[in-house]
């Protein structure tokens, strides 16, 4: 009997920052790679001086294209709007970048950044990815969900903002090691336990994550749309 697949098909994850694609679904993307889909991220900001140093911002695109590696992503793509900047930034301009990424790749699969996140850049992904996946052209991901990202999910303003409540899980025990590895990757955003962006708080959310669905470890998403 031949294992169960995912079925999300071609995937285009999106991260505001590099380092939010593998917190978020680090063991979704390597489990998708190794049931042989393409998985494609886009990483929507850059670090910009004097906010970012030079140096800062081309370690951590080493990393993130290591840790891409890793895990098998097919190809990586930079949208380059401002980091810390995307509530400066045109609207237009933003929905423009995303669109014309989503029209390039056209994934069956999109996910994206949670709406409640704390970090603005965030919640203007999310947006601005919604805005591009509109059912209103030829073809649109027929499937997009949210992931949480340790230290900007589950510090929005309870009863205020949406709170993150999955309903959407993907099994990743045969893949929660290879998304710590990736994660110890980025070297220069990981931080000593019991900080959030910590291997022992990654690891430990996806025990409970898996918990809740009765297998060793997931991540949990919150399913924004599903065309079958």
């Amino acid at each position: 009997m031949s294992k169960k697949t995912s079925g999300l098909g071609r995937t285009l994850v999106m991260a505001p920052h590099p380092d939010d694609e593998i917190l978020g679904a680090g063991g979704t993307i390597a489990r998708l790679a190794a049931e042989g889909e393409d998985v494609f991220i886009a990483v929507v900001t850059e670090g910009r001086l004097p906010i970012f140093s030079a140096s800062l911002v081309a370690t951590v695109r080493e990393e993130a294209l290591s840790a891409h590696r890793l895990l098998g992503v097919k190809e990586t793509f930079w949208l380059k709007q401002p980091a810390a900047g995307l509530s400066e930034t045109p609207h237009a301009a933003l929905n423009a970048s995303i669109f014309d990424i989503v029209t390039k790749i056209n994934p069956t699969t999109l996910v994206i950044p949670f709406v409640g996140d704390i970090h603005m850049d965030h919640q203007l992904t999310f947006l601005s990815s919604l805005v591009a996946a509109r059912p209103h052209h030829p073809s649109f991901p027929k499937r997009i969900i949210a992931y949480e990202t340790l230290s900007e999910t589950n510090w929005n303003a309870p009863y205020i903002t949406p709170s993150f409540v999955p309903n959407f899980f993907i099994d990743i025990q045969d893949y929660v090691q290879k998304k710590l590895d990736a994660m110890r990757i980025f070297k220069s955003q990981v931080r000593a336990s019991p900080h959030e962006r910590s291997i022992e708080a990654l690891s430990a959310l996806a025990v409970l994550r898996g918990a809740t669905v009765a297998c060793p470890a997931a991540e949990a998403f919150v399913l924004v749309r599903q065309i079958v």
